[in-house]
Formats: structure tokens, C-alpha cells, sequence
């Protein structure tokens, strides 16, 4: 075929839809943040819209490992706009050498671009690599960027990545040094614009117990919000056990903390860039030796609870998935305490070791470790994979760990007293495991028998709805789709988790039956790939009590079932509050305000309004449980999700553990946003 011939081909085919080069489509610049800012946020939501501000606040946060800043403030001003300002070196302006443009304009209009590659701006640094502040522009409707330093303010100004004015000196700043960052989000990239005080102050609350003397205050200057919190916490991660132990009761009095750092040598390959003599840029490669430092601090206290809270952080990035850093602490530990117990005759030889889970019940830890090139990975990057972090951590572990109870007999003997009952609770639970597997396989049928379990067996096209009360499980049961739902009625509230341990938890039929039905397993035996169900529903009444089976229920999936919520597979029902009907229409209305707008509306008609208010499920016919709260085309579903392990540990400790005085304090601090039947 000829050159000629192939050519008349191509452009037939690309009249026929055909794929070729002219389909490839190139993006410059920020344009690429634009068209899948999923890929550089994770998402466009409510989590994306926070992040922009972490990313920010990340590049402060820096400057403050480096030694150089020690403030950072936070405001959410009264047009929706945030701003960040930090008292570091400024973000320089001079001339960058390759692109002969601004530093600054280069930082904030090109992905990848900032001191964090190489070795010569940050040793250690957290957020996205040199992406987050470009990123953060490309998302927003307008930016302007104020560096402080050299006597002068130079200010910039963007709008969707794109550069509104060149870098310019708007004033002078004396001796004062730092950057200043105010920007508005994109109401064309983001379902919402609005910024939660509450989202923000959890992060920065995090950020400051992570960084030992940081000060970061967060205000709110918005009409009829406005209030401001200052986090600074010169204990640093101690005062984050605290903190999380706030609702708890340790068994030991102090905080048991310890700091290690270790100095290597690597060698590191950067790229140069000279000017030839015919004025063209050459890059070479040099490979040099560096210094690399890595600390890790750790913070640890045991609780009279049954639940482990360990979080872990590198480059104070939370690394909910573990890693190397996690692995090692876990290792060391559960050695360093069999070690001491065998020493001291407290464990006897015949014994069988404890193990990490026996060693970890009722223990708050906070592992922090920071160090250069981070390597990120797993499903969500945020999983430590430096091999060498594990024995670093290990070996700082084991030692400080061991000198702690050989210093401290009275508080060792405590903690191994608490880790050997939960052995034996461990053992009771195992047995009851046992009991509930046996029973399965003896029984006729493995399922539960209040179960109305689907016909489909494809999990992903499954779904089961856990109800409250037989009389709305009889009318689930009727209305449902047999083909893919799934009804499991609860026999009244299900057991508080938070106040017994497993082998108690098991003993409850209605949890049995709930473990049985979903297939997974439970607890670390727990196994995602036998889920039966996918899309797993609570379906409660619209009131305080039915808010109350959904929390005995959350804390279950949440203590015992964590991967339900992390892999998204758990939802809440939202079924509707009234029924109101006017002449031959009918309409259900989910929330007040939705009922004030309908009743406005059918004001007009000049016809008669019946109005029904449920009560609970149990008033519905199967015909309008399944139009208004199960079938998948009309139905309201919440899907419960986990962004911060920390305050979700906390506040189910505050509503479902032992101490009355926290939760007082929390409903007397909420009691106004309650909806309350008088």
C-alpha cells in the first residue's frame, strides 16, 4: 500500500469515529488539575473542598521543619475565601533559572514545582510533593499569593491557574518575613464551596499536637459565625494521648514518651543546569553524597478500655494503612512486654506468649516519624513502604519500652495484668467463635432464620437492610425486591460494644445473626472477599430512638467491622418524615424545611391538605416503604464514610463508653441542633 494510500485510509477511518493522533488531546499547564481534579484530590466533595486548605497549610507546616516558622493562621472569611498566612522565610521571588520567570508564579502555575524535590529546600516535608499549591490554584476562582521578605510585600494574583497580574512589590513588610495565601474555590469544580469550622479545626488541632511548639489559630469571620480557636501544644504527641484519653481512664499515670533519630548517609543523583557557551541550557547529572536524618517519636498510655487507638503519621501525613514505621512499633512492643513479663516471673514459662492484640487492648499510641523521601503506597498512598523505618522503629521501641518497665514496676505490673485478662478474654472469645461456626454448620440452613435473604448471588447486586422492630421488618419484607434485597430485623437495640468485650459481643443473637449474614467474619479474622452483601443498609425510625439503634450499630461496624465503612459498603436509610397529600397529589417530605416548602405550595391550590406524620416504620405499608425509603430509583441514601480515625475513636468514646460527664458535656453543647416530638 503507498504512502498515498494509507493516508486516504486514515482519514476515512477517522470519519468513521476511528482512534488516532488527531483524538489525543494535549493539556498544558494547570488544565490537566481542571479536567480530573479527582486524580489531584481524591475528590470534589466536601473532602476535596477541606484538603485544599491542608495543602496550604501543609506548605506552612513545612517551614516550620525546617526551623523557620513558628505561627500559622487560618481564616475563613465572610465571602467563603480562606486565608493562610505563616511568619517563614517567604516564598522566594528571585529569578528561577530555567524558566527566567518568578519563583513564586512558578510555584503556584506548575505541577511538581517547589522545594521539596532535590535537597536544597526542604530536609523533610508532607503534603503533595510540590503539587498542592499549584493544585490549589488551578481549583480556585481567584488567588493572590503575598510573599514577605527582603523588606518588601511582592503579591501575585490567579484565577483558575491562569495568572491575573504579574508579581509586583505592594508595600514593605520591615524585618517581618513569611507568605500569606487567600483564595475562593471554583463553585464549578466543587458540589459545595462552604467550609466547616468544625472539618478544619480537627486538622489543625492534629497538625499542632504533631509539631511540638507550632502555634496555628483558626478563625471564623463569617456573619453570625464568627469565633476563633489557637492550638499550640508545647508537649507535643503526649498531649495527643491526653487528648484522645480524654474520655478513657488510664490504668497507669503518666505518658509513657520517647524520641529517637538516626543519621545516614545516601547518595542522591539532582539535576544541574548550566549556561553553554552558545547560550543554550545544558543539564547534567551529579551524584552526591547527603546526610539523611530520621526521628520517630512515640507516645503511648494503656486505658481501662477494650479498644486499641494507635495512629501513625509520617511527615505528618496520617498513614491510616500502617506501614513499615507501624509494623516495627507493633513487633517491638509485643516482645518487649512478654520479654519483661517471662524476666519477672509474671508470665510463666508454661504460658503462651501474649500476643499483640492481648499486649494492644485498651492502649492510646501515637507513632510519629519523620524523615527525607518518604515512599508512599497502597490504596489510598498512605501507607509507609520504607523497609528501613521498620528496624529504626523497632530497635527505638524495644529499648525505651523495656527501660520504662524495668523503671517502673508498679505501672509494669498494671499493664501486664490488663494484658493477661485480656488474653483469657481473647481465648473465651475464640471459643465462642468456635461455638457460633459449629452451630452453623449443624444447623439446616447456615443463614439466621429471621434472615429473608435475596435470590442473587453476586455481591456487588446485593443488598440487605438491618431493621428495627418485626412490624417495619414484616412490611420491609412485602415491599422489597426478592431478586436483590435482603431483610435482617433487629430484635430491639443491639448490644453497646463499646462497654464489653468480644467474647461478650459474640454471646448476643442478634449480633451473631448480623455476622453470620453478611459472611465477612469479624474483628482480625474479618475477610471483605466473602462479604454476601455489598451495599449493607440501616434502616431505623426518623427518631432519637431510631438515631440511637443507627450509633449502637455504627460503633459495632467501627470497633469490630472496619472495613465495611472504610470499603464504603455501609449506608443509612433516610425515610421520610410526613405524607401530605392535596386532592389526587401525594408527596412525601424528608426534613422540616422541606415540609414548609410543600405546604407553601399546595397553600395555593385553595384544596385540602391531609398531612401524616411517621412515627416509625412501622406505619408504612409495603407499597410506601418501597417507594419512599428502598427503591433504589426514588430512595435517600447516606453513605457513612471514615476521614478521620482520630475523632471518630473519640466520639464514640464520648456517646457509648462509661464516663456519664463527657457525654453531659456533649449533649449539653449540642443540645440546639436536636429535633425533638414534644
Amino acid at each position: 500500500m503507498s504512502a498515498e494510500e494509507i493516508r486516504q485510509e486514515a482519514a476515512e477511518e477517522q470519519k468513521q469515529g476511528k482512534y488516532g493522533a488527531e483524538q489525543i488531546e494535549v493539556l498544558e499547564g494547570l488544565e490537566p488539575v481542571r479536567v480530573r481534579p479527582g486524580m489531584y484530590i481524591g475528590t470534589t466533595s466536601s473532602r476535596g473542598l477541606h484538603h485544599l486548605v491542608y495543602e496550604i497549610v501543609d506548605n506552612s507546616v513545612d517551614e516550620a521543619l525546617a526551623g523557620f516558622c513558628k505561627n500559622i493562621e487560618v481564616s475563613i472569611k465572610g465571602d467563603g475565601s480562606v486565608e493562610v498566612a505563616d511568619d517563614g522565610r517567604g516564598m522566594p521571588v528571585d529569578e528561577h533559572p530555567k524558566v527566567h520567570r518568578p519563583a513564586m508564579e512558578v510555584i503556584m502555575t506548575v505541577l511538581h514545582a517547589g522545594g521539596k524535590f532535590g535537597q536544597g529546600g526542604y530536609k523533610v516535608s508532607g503534603g503533595l510533593h510540590g503539587v498542592g499549591a499549584s493544585v490549589v490554584n488551578a481549583l480556585s476562582v481567584f488567588m493572590q499569593v503575598d510573599s514577605m521578605r527582603d523588606g518588601h510585600v511582592y503579591s501575585q494574583t490567579y484565577s483558575r491557574g491562569k495568572i491575573t497580574s504579574d508579581m509586583h512589590i505592594t508595600g514593605d513588610c520591615g524585618d517581618r518575613t513569611g507568605t500569606r495565601t487567600l483564595f475562593r474555590p471554583d463553585p464549578e469544580i466543587f458540589d459545595d464551596t462552604v467550609f466547616s469550622f468544625d472539618i478544619l479545626s480537627q486538622r489543625m488541632r492534629e497538625m499542632a499536637f504533631l509539631n511540638r511548639g507550632l502555634s496555628i489559630s483558626l478563625s471564623d469571620e463569617r456573619e453570625g459565625q464568627r469565633k476563633k480557636e489557637v492550638y499550640h501544644y508545647d508537649g507535643g504527641i503526649k498531649e495527643y494521648v491526653d487528648f484522645q484519653n480524654a474520655n478513657k481512664t488510664p490504668i497507669h499515670p503518666d505518658v509513657i514518651y520517647f524520641e529517637s533519630s538516626k543519621e545516614s548517609e545516601k547518595e542522591v543523583e539532582r539535576e544541574v543546569t548550566e549556561e553553554g557557551p552558545d547560550g543554550r541550557e545544558a543539564r547534567k547529572s551529579v551524584r552526591e553524597k547527603i546526610k539523611a536524618v530520621s526521628e520517630c517519636e512515640i507516645a503511648m498510655q494503656w486505658t481501662d478500655s477494650y479498644t486499641e487507638t494507635t495512629l501513625s503519621y509520617a511527615n505528618n501525613i496520617n498513614t491510616v494503612e500502617g506501614g513499615a514505621h507501624l509494623m516495627g512499633f507493633k513487633a517491638a512492643l509485643t516482645r518487649a512486654v512478654n520479654d519483661y513479663g517471662r524476666s519477672k516471673g509474671i508470665l510463666k514459662e508454661k504460658d503462651e506468649a501474649l500476643t499483640g492484640d492481648d499486649i494492644r487492648e485498651g492502649l492510646t499510641a501515637i507513632i510519629s516519624v519523620k524523615l527525607q523521601e518518604p515512599q508512599f503506597e497502597g490504596q489510598t498512598k498512605t501507607k509507609l513502604g520504607n523497609a528501613d523505618m521498620r528496624s529504626f522503629v523497632d530497635s527505638a521501641t524495644y529499648d525505651n519500652v523495656t527501660a520504662y518497665l524495668q523503671e517502673n514496676p508498679s505501672n509494669a505490673r498494671v499493664i501486664l495484668e490488663k494484658c493477661t485478662r485480656a488474653a483469657r478474654a481473647r481465648e473465651a472469645a475464640r471459643k465462642a467463635r468456635d461455638l457460633t461456626r459449629r452451630k452453623s454448620v449443624l444447623e439446616s440452613s447456615s443463614l439466621p432464620g429471621k434472615l429473608a435473604d435475596c435470590s442473587e448471588r453476586d455481591p456487588r447486586l446485593s443488598e440487605i437492610f438491618i431493621v428495627e422492630g418485626d412490624s417495619a421488618g414484616g412490611s420491609a419484607k412485602d415491599g422489597r425486591d426478592r431478586k436483590t434485597q435482603a431483610i435482617l430485623p433487629l430484635r430491639g437495640k443491639i448490644l453497646n460494644v463499646e462497654k464489653v468485650r468480644e467474647e461478650r459481643m459474640l454471646a448476643s443473637d442478634t449480633i451473631r445473626d448480623m455476622i453470620t449474614a453478611f459472611g465477612c467474619g469479624i474483628g482480625a479474622e474479618i475477610n471483605i472477599e466473602k462479604l454476601r452483601f455489598h451495599t449493607i443498609i440501616i434502616m431505623s425510625d426518623a427518631d432519637v430512638d431510631g438515631a440511637h439503634i443507627r450509633t449502637l450499630m455504627l460503633t459495632l461496624f467501627f470497633r469490630y467491622m472496619r472495613p465495611l465503612i472504610e470499603g464504603g459498603y455501609i449506608y443509612a436509610a433516610q425515610p421520610p418524615l410526613f405524607r401530605v397529600k392535596c386532592g389526587s397529589e401525594l408527596t412525601y417530605t424528608y426534613s422540616d424545611k422541606e415540609q414548609e416548602k410543600v405546604l407553601a405550595e399546595y397553600a395555593k391550590l385553595g384544596k385540602k391538605v391531609e398531612i401524616q406524620r411517621y412515627k416509625g416504620l412501622g406505619e408504612m405499608d409495603a407499597t410506601q416503604l418501597w417507594e419512599t425509603t428502598m427503591d433504589p430509583k426514588t430512595r435517600t441514601l447516606v453513605q457513612i464514610t471514615l476521614d478521620d480515625y482520630a475523632s471518630a475513636d473519640q466520639i464514640f468514646t464520648t456517646l457509648m463508653g462509661d464516663k456519664v460527664p463527657p457525654r453531659r458535656r456533649f449533649i449539653e453543647e449540642n443540645a440546639q441542633y436536636a429535633k425533638l416530638d414534644v
